[in-house]
């Protein structure tokens, strides 16, 4: 690839060891950040050359100056983390990168500590801790039920809540239950393993398989809400462009005293035969001017996946613009 070089820039790193850890197995957090800033970056020994347009190079200057600063914290850096700090830090070049994780930070997560990724990452969690009833909305991969499950388990942890309620629609993609073969455990694990999937992210599957078994975690389908008053609680609804109106209203009229409630969904990714049934949009019409209740939205730049997870969906994106242009 030709790239435009009219700066360059040498970066010193003190500790050549935190410089090893930082440019990667091989040199492939350079390689990736040379990608996502379109700079070259010639490295030798705890030495960096940087050199390319004077825009980006000033961007690939703050990223490994921001993350160099994170790893003598004690941060763990990887990876992944470069897509998330070049994008940060090419919309904000006043963000300093310690200051945005310790306001976000959830918890330890079994790997590694649970941090938000994008500015909205982050006032999603200050959302959560402040109201008691969050909507969050948007696409896939942009970590709304995953820092939701966060949030939850460090309540609990902290004796903030007594127990955490996982629970998800069970009509997805067309299939209903009843056409589903086995028990109704079998039936509906289908739709929930994707909150068993982050539950033991967070926790070890011993721990967490000992809590549900207590019903201290309860992962169960929106059915199972009617009729029930949930008292200090953390209530995590997810897949929630799946409820009709009336799901959506029996599920936010379950919550007790000392509750919250996170609602996730994709409002562009509804399953249900009348989509303008869906309970999710609906409520964003009706409860916005609520104190106590917050609205979070996301878009495609703030989807934290692979990142050709975040082209795929602006394609689809603009292949469903184009469609509503032609009828």
């Amino acid at each position: 690839m030709n790239r435009r070089v009219d700066s360059s820039i040498d970066l010193v790193l003190e500790d050549t060891n935190l410089a090893r850890v930082l440019f990667g197995e091989h040199h492939r957090n350079l390689k990736r950040l040379e990608e996502l800033t379109e700079v070259e970056i010639h490295a030798r020994g705890n030495t960096i050359r940087i050199l390319g347009s004077e825009a980006e190079v000033q961007v690939a200057k703050r990223v490994v100056n921001e993350l160099y600063h994170l790893l003598k914290k004690g941060f763990t850096v990887t990876e992944n983390d470069l897509g998330p700090a070049v994008k940060m830090i090419s919309q904000n070049p006043e963000l300093h990168l310690e200051r945005l994780y310790q306001e976000g930070m959830t918890f330890a997560g079994r790997r590694k500590p649970i941090l938000p990724k994008s500015i909205a990452q982050r006032e999603y969690l200050e959302a959560i801790r402040n109201n008691d009833i969050v909507f969050s909305i948007g696409p896939a991969g942009t970590g709304k039920t995953y820092l939701a499950m966060a949030m939850a388990v460090q309540a609990l942890t902290q004796g903030e809540v007594s127990r955490i309620i996982l629970t998800r629609p069970a009509v997805e993609a067309g299939e209903k239950l009843g056409f589903l073969p086995g028990d109704l455990i079998e039936k509906v694990n289908p739709y929930l393993r994707p909150l068993y999937d982050a539950l033991h992210d967070m926790m070890d599957l011993e721990r967490a398989s000992r809590l549900i078994d207590r019903g201290i975690i309860e992962v169960a389908p929106l059915a199972f809400m009617r009729g029930r008053t949930l008292h200090n609680s953390f209530v995590i609804l997810d897949e929630a462009q799946n409820t009709t109106i009336l799901q959506m209203k029996m599920f936010l009229t379950r919550l007790g005293f000392d509750s919250q409630a996170v609602i996730t969904g994709d409002i562009t990714q509804v399953d249900l035969a009348s989509p303008d049934q869906s309970g999710l949009i609906h409520v964003g019409k009706i409860l916005q001017d609520i104190p106590g209740i917050h609205f979070s939205y996301f878009t495609e730049q703030d989807v934290v996946r692979h990142p050709l997870v975040q082209k795929i969906i602006k394609a689809y994106d603009e292949d469903e613009r184009k469609r509503i242009r032609n009828h």
